[in-house]
Parts: C-alpha cells; structure tokens; sequence
C-alpha cells in the first residue's frame, strides 16, 4: 500500500514538473513575442495572439501586429522546435549509447548538413535550396556512418561511434575546401554565419517544409521510450527482455538523426544543446526515459528561446547562437567531465 503511494507521488511529482515547465515555455513566448528594438506590451501581444485564433477586433497599430505574427512569432516557434528537437535527440543518442557525454554530432550528422548547405550557398540556390542540402547532407552523413559497420562486419555501439567520427572527420575537411575556394566577401561569410547557428531569417513555410517530419520523429520516439530504457540496460539484458535490439535501435537512431538534420535545416549548426539540457533533465527526473525524454524536450525549447531571445536584444547585432550556448555548455561540459573522473577514482 505504501509503495502504490509512493508511486503515486512520483508521477504527481513528474506531472507537476512537466506543467510547470510547459507554462513556463508558455510565459517565456510571451516575453519573447514582447521584446526586442520594437517593443510591445503584454496585452497587445495577447490581443494580436488571439485575434489570429479568434473571430476578435485587430489590434489598432497594424506594425504590431506584422511585427508579432510575421517577424517574431515564426522564429519564436522555430526555437522552440529547434532546441526540443535536439535536446530530445541528445537524450535518445546517450540512452541508446549507454554514454552520458554523447551529443546529436555522433553520427556526423550536423557535419554532413553542414556541407550540403554550403554547397548549396556556392551554387547559389537560395534559402530554401540551402536547407535542402542541409537535409541531404544530413542523411547522406547517416547513411555512410551506418553502412562502414556493415562492410565491416561489425555492428556494435562503438564501431557505431567510431565510423561516425570517421565520418564526421570527412565532411569537417570536405567543408575545408569548401571554404577555401569560396568567395571571401560574399558566400564565406554567409557560409560561416550559418554554421555558429541562427534563425534570424526563418520564414513560416522553412518550418513548415520540416515540421511534419519533426512531429512524426518526436511522436516515434516518445511512444518507444520505454524501449530506451531497455536498450539503456545493454545489448544481452535486452534481448532477454524479448527486445528487437538491432531493429529497435535503429529505429530510434533514424528518428533521432531526423530531428538533427531537420533542426539544422532550420537554423544552421547549434552546439551544446543536446549535450547540456539531458543532462539537466536528469537533474530534475532522473535517468528514467519515460520521464527524462518529455522533460528534455521542453527544457530544450526553453532553454534556446531564452538564448534566441538574449542574441536578438543584447546588442544591435544580433549574436549567433552558438557563442551563447557555447559559454553556457563549455562550462557545464567540464563540471561533467569532473565529475565523472571523481566518480572513477
């Protein structure tokens, strides 16, 4: 009776948390759709909001209101998808990996869509050429990092791991020569920017090309979690369990991988996210998938709202993101790898 109770308790406690930090993300987009060089009231923003859901009077400054629902809202949203997405995908990576300091970078994936869209910025294709070829090359970095175990004849995690180094190596000088024989003044510059990460230019219909897949992903992932937590146990305690582990875990990978090539179609290379925020997660839940997987996705949104929001208002430039999530991870990255060592020694 007492241990039904104590359950009980914890799933009230879960419960809890998962609310409080969904209102949490919601308050913070109201804060963020508030600031900026044009700044705008609380209740104009939620006049604006609803008037778009609602059959209710338009906002009486017609800038407010391309302002909110044109230039801040998309990229509001962007961020939130963004950081959930890789903050989810990090987790998934160290529970299926059995390694805690692994991030969305394992499989080269940020890499390979690194060089597709640098590619695409040489032929010049535009914006949504570009995150066609951050895609491609996201995919194309999976399917190499996937098929060398095979040739191989090895499909254990850390040939895994291996071959995505490997991989990952390939595409950093592949992105070398890009940048050599790119134009100085014009597309190195731009190619440069889009790899520190920003969703300045995100438009609605970038997000929308990418959020059904996003979506599919996350639903995937969320409803295979408890498998995580077996595949988390190691190889033989799964099996045992009457686990598909090659099947399974390569199911998660894919949709994991999905989520990293899709975020970074969207905004370009964003370090640390999906290395600090799990880790966070495990702070408040705990290693338990089936809690640390929601959890981590709206701290991830969360988190790169807060960022998105500092590098547009914190000086007339706007900051690429990666320098903020940058000085907030390093930091936090080492805490870890001390950490670690203490628990060895």
């Amino acid at each position: 009776m007492l241990k039904n109770i104590s359950l009980k308790e914890k799933r009230l406690n879960f419960s809890a948390l998962l609310v409080l930090l969904v209102v949490i993300l919601g308050a913070l987009v109201i804060v963020s759709l508030c600031m900026g060089r044009f700044p705008i009231s609380i209740p104009e923003v939620i006049q604006v909001l609803a008037a778009s859901i609602f059959p209710l009077p338009q906002v009486g400054d017609a800038n407010v209101e391309s302002v909110v629902l044109t230039l801040r809202f998309p990229r509001v949203v962007a961020a939130i998808l963004v950081g959930g997405s890789l903050a989810l995908s990090g987790a998934v990576y160290q529970g299926v990996f059995q390694n805690p300091l692994v991030s969305p970078d394992l499989l080269g994936v940020s890499s390979g869509a690194c060089v597709g869209a640098a590619i695409a910025i040489l032929i010049g294709i535009g914006t949504f050429g570009i995150q066609i070829g951050a895609f491609a090359g996201g995919i194309l970095a999976v399917a190499l990092t996937t098929t060398a175990p095979k040739l191989i004849k090895n499909s254990s995690n850390m040939m895994l791991v291996m071959s995505g180094i490997i991989v990952g190596g390939l595409m950093s000088s592949i992105m070398g020569i890009i940048k050599y024989i790119a134009d100085p003044e014009t597309e190195l510059a731009e190619i440069t920017y889009w790899q520190m990460g920003s969703i300045a230019k995100v438009l609605p219909k970038s997000i929308l090309m990418v959020a059904p897949a996003m979506i599919v992903a996350i639903v995937i992932i969320m409803v295979l979690r408890w498998k995580i937590n077996v595949l988390s146990l190691g190889e033989t305690e799964a099996r045992s369990l009457g686990i598909n582990v090659k099947t399974t875990r390569r199911i998660v990978i894919i949709c994991a991988t999905l989520l990293t090539a899709s975020s970074v179609c969207i905004s370009g290379t964003i370090g640390w996210v999906g290395l600090v925020v799990p880790h966070l997660g495990r702070l408040m839940v705990g290693p338990n998938n089936m809690k640390l997987l929601p959890v981590s996705f709206v701290l991830g949104g969360i988190f790169l709202l807060i960022i998105d929001t500092i590098a547009r208002t914190i000086t007339s430039a706007e900051l690429p993101l990666s320098i903020l999530t940058g000085l907030i991870g390093a930091p936090f990255y080492f805490y870890l790898l001390k950490k670690e060592r203490m628990n060895l020694s």
